[in-house]
């Protein structure tokens, strides 16, 4: 088969978890819009250590189709954690991602890749209705603003799960072996041209989001903590803070004993005391999540561990995976 060399190669991941249902439907549609956009191809199916079928139907879908490539995760490391796996797996010149639950509507792929071309190395696909449910929607605006603090970028507003990017920008964290992973965060690792088009953001069509209140605000506190030392100057602050709140109460009491002769009472005293009390154990609390973290990464575990790749031999002819 004649390729089209004046357009790009490309490698689309998706992290699976739970969509048996979904992925014939989401593969099918790929292979519908996607030789309109790349010359060459491939579809990595990361599965998370799904419950369900969801690795029977990867194993289907590889089967009938050499550009499909599955990989087997041994346990559920997490989403990022499945994209940083499939990134270091992927062959082609451009990385295009993507959730497995058809929110993501293939058929819009092509704005990422027209916004890419105009010189940009990172495109988000941001969507104009997000569908989540109000508490989703929540996390996920704290979740973007913290990114935009550490990524200091305009466009981490718009930061999503639809993105698509140059794959060259993976060296720049090729050696990264940290158990917390955030993608969009190593990315501004590598590059500061980031973009963002607006997309439309479908209906989950099958079950319910993976993603809980709960796992958004730990993913939230993982970003805070794991990638930035903002909460140790926040603690810094603070105690500067009540430090001059401290000398101010000494001379409040200094000026009390001469004017009126008396000191303040037990009251004030306690109140004081819970205050600095509190100060204090909210700081230690800071220094305890930085250093629990400091502890898991001696521990030197895994990012991911494959358990099983499943790759057509005839696609032995496209570059080597990423090591």
């Amino acid at each position: 088969m004649e390729t089209d060399n004046t357009k790009p190669t490309c490698s689309v991941l998706i992290p699976v978890y739970n969509s048996e249902r979904s992925l014939p439907l989401l593969v099918e549609r790929l292979h519908a819009e996607l030789p309109k956009l790349c010359s060459e191809y491939e579809i990595i199916l990361v599965n998370d250590d799904s419950r369900d079928g969801s690795w029977h139907a990867i194993q289907e879908l590889c089967a009938a189709d050499a550009r499909v490539v599955g990989i087997d995760l041994m346990r559920n490391f997490g989403q990022h954690n499945a994209l940083l796996c499939g990134i270091r797996q992927a062959r082609y010149e451009l990385i295009l991602t993507m959730d497995d639950d058809l929110q993501h509507p293939p058929e819009e792929a092509h704005k990422l890749f027209a916004r890419l071309a105009e010189g940009f190395d990172v495109v988000y696909g941001a969507p104009e209705v997000e569908r989540h449910g109000f508490w989703r929607d929540l996390t996920s605006r704290l979740i973007k603003k913290v990114l935009h603090k550490l990524m200091n970028i305009k466009s981490a507003a718009t930061v999503s799960a639809f993105r698509l990017f140059r794959a060259e920008i993976s060296r720049a964290f090729a050696d990264y072996k940290g158990a917390s992973v955030s993608i969009d965060v190593l990315l501004s690792w590598g590059t500061t041209r980031f973009a963002s088009v607006t997309v439309e953001h479908s209906e989950r069509e099958h079950g319910k989001s993976n993603y809980s209140f709960r796992k958004l605000m730990n993913h939230a506190l993982t970003l805070i903590t794991g990638f930035s030392n903002a909460p140790l100057r926040l603690a810094s602050l603070t105690g500067f803070i009540f430090t001059i709140f401290g000398i101010l109460v000494l001379l409040y009491v200094l000026i009390s004993y001469i004017v009126r002769g008396s000191l303040p009472g037990f009251p004030f005293l306690a109140s004081i005391i819970s205050i600095f009390s509190g100060v204090q154990l909210f700081s230690l609390g800071i220094f305890g999540e930085y250093l629990g973290r400091m502890f898991i990464r001696t521990l030197n575990k895994p990012v991911y561990t494959i358990r099983q790749t499943l790759r057509n031999p005839q696609q032995s002819d496209v570059p080597e995976p990423q090591a």
